[in-house]
């Protein structure tokens, strides 16, 4: 269990002293949330984007009245369903790994984290759960209007509970709207609004969530694509059709994303100027910063920072980063070396070097210390236990130390500078398969259009089908891609710069954590296997569709 001396016990400890245990533990914890994130994630932007999709296509059914569209929209709804029930079996999982590998964190910051986890359980789940029920069951008996309501609903309801985990995951990004409380030894929600408002958030959340869109667009496109490979004559239509939506979703998902995506790294520059270092293997920085396009970073060494200028073989957009961090041609862009030895913002604020926050985080760990050392004396003077002291006026000395620190809390736990900077190979290169698939999808989906456009033949085309189906494991890739470069871009800090991760795990051995990743990597991997399986037999399966077209398309 969770208490105050567990908290205050780590405050004072020297993590390197303590010996493997910890240390092992720590990195167990890590592996196993990733490995539960990173298989969640296979499902989740499926149920955002294809849910999306069958919306559509079930309006088209309510508009027109044609039988096609319904019995399509069912199709796409079976399998929606089966990658639905996977990935909230892996979502509650993740949850519970907070309070058993994360426990310090969950009681540090619990009262903020927790209250977006609390409301998408009670709001966004139970609606979602409550419609997908109608969804399914409800065909002839409830009204057109009301299915196509609930359809809808099951769709916003998955989409808000998406918002509110990505609130409180923007939260340990870019922490705003708490205060830490010496007493208790936690930080406390001072406004919910602006933790569930946060710019942060409101970037986060539209570009991971229209990101999704285009999962469930290319997934869409490559089981019509299959279908028209195989020339199943009965879902032709089938295929025809919603590979026209699914180009047109695509598309508009494919823009919205690389909108959004840019905004987000603007945010990224300039709360997280580290972990945009990192992306840019950018080591020294400047004004006029040119975008790196490619450069040969060692994917399984981090460089050497410290004494190279800049990445090798460099090709670069000039002044492209200066543009994207700060929005003007000649913007001041920090590197890795600056952010550790310490420079001037753009609006004059010094940002101190990586050794003088170290420092202050001492000083607010030894007044923190303090603090709560007089606070114990002065309640024991007051129970006449002990002689006065001047108890209170040394607490206020302290506290006001520990204010004027605060910020810098978390540096105390760094041993090192080098600790502070993220894994830079991972981040560079996981940064630029995002992007680089990311424009690949925009031209795929405007080609398509484009085919459509122009009255095409899309069925005879085989080498663009092939694509088509191609591009549905690199979409998986380009999501997860976007999810390691967010996740390894902010370490060491569970809470950007305010808690390290070795601070925030649980007091538990390392054998116990590793017994429970192999365990959860054996039930992850089969969930998928069978999921995988159930999905190719719907999809085999396929409908039972007339070859002649339906009238009211």
């Amino acid at each position: 269990m969770v208490t105050i001396t567990s908290i205050i016990s780590l405050l004072q400890a020297s993590l390197p002293e303590q010996g493997g245990e910890l240390l092992n533990a720590v990195d167990w914890a890590r592996a196993q949330f990733a490995l539960t994130a990173i298989y969640h994630w296979l499902f989740v932007p499926l149920t955002l984007g294809l849910g999306l999709i069958m919306s559509i296509m079930e309006t088209k059914y309510y508009r027109t009245g044609s039988e096609f569209w319904r019995r399509t929209t069912q199709f796409w709804q079976r399998l929606f369903g089966i990658n639905f029930a996977m990935g909230i079996a892996t979502g509650i999982i993740l949850e519970f790994e907070f309070g058993t590998n994360w426990s310090n964190y969950s009681w540090f910051v619990g009262d903020i984290f927790g209250a977006p986890l609390a409301v998408e359980g009670i709001v966004a789940f139970f609606m979602e759960s409550t419609f997908v029920a109608v969804m399914y069951f409800g065909w002839d008996k409830v009204s057109k209007g009301f299915h196509l309501a609930s359809t809808w609903l099951t769709w916003i309801g998955a989409t808000i509970s998406a918002w509110w985990i990505l609130v409180a995951n923007s939260w340990m990004q870019y922490p705003v709207g708490c205060e830490f409380n010496p007493d208790t030894m936690r930080n406390e929600m001072t406004s919910f609004f602006d933790v569930a408002l946060s710019p942060f958030a409101i970037d986060k959340f539209c570009h991971t969530v229209i990101s999704s869109w285009i999962i469930g667009a290319v997934f869409v496109a490559a089981v019509s694509a299959w279908y028209l490979l195989k020339k199943r004559e009965a879902e032709r239509e089938l295929a025809l059709k919603s590979l026209r939506i699914g180009a047109i979703v695509g598309l508009i998902a494919s823009i919205g994303a690389a909108i959004t995506g840019d905004e987000s790294a603007y945010k990224v520059a300039e709360v997280q100027p580290m972990k945009l270092a990192a992306m840019e293997a950018l080591y020294n920085g400047g004004t006029d910063q040119s975008l790196t396009a490619l450069a040969w970073v060692n994917p399984f060494k981090q460089p050497n920072y410290a004494e190279e200028e800049e990445a090798p073989l460099r090709i670069a957009i000039p002044n492209g980063l200066s543009i994207l961090a700060t929005r003007s041609l000649h913007g001041f862009v920090p590197g890795v070396n600056d952010i550790l030895k310490g420079y001037t913002r753009e609006d004059g604020t010094v940002e101190l070097s990586a050794r003088e926050k170290m420092t202050r985080g001492l000083l607010a760990i030894a007044a923190l210390q303090n603090y709560r050392r007089d606070a114990a004396d002065e309640k024991a003077f007051l129970a006449g236990e002990a002689p006065d002291l001047n108890f209170k006026e040394r607490k206020e000395q302290q506290l006001a130390i520990l204010k004027d620190n605060i910020q810098y809390l978390g540096y105390g736990f760094i041993k090192d500078e080098a600790e502070l900077v993220p894994f830079i190979p991972i981040n560079f290169w996981a940064f630029r398969i995002m992007v680089g698939l990311g424009t690949l999808f925009i031209l795929y989906f405007a080609f398509l259009i484009f085919l459509q456009w122009r009255k095409k033949e899309v069925a005879s085309m085989k080498w663009l089908l092939w694509l088509s189906i191609i591009l549905l494991p690199c979409a998986y890739i380009c999501s997860e891609s976007g999810w390691l470069v967010a996740e390894f871009g902010r370490q060491p800090w569970t809470i950007q710069d305010m808690l390290p991760v070795n601070a925030s795990v649980s007091d538990i051995s390392s054998s116990a954590v590793a017994t429970t990743f192999w365990l959860f990597l054996i039930l992850f991997t089969t969930m998928l296997a069978v999921e995988i399986s159930i999905m190719l037999k719907q999809i085999k399966k396929g409908e039972p569709f007339p070859v002649t077209s339906q009238e009211g398309e």
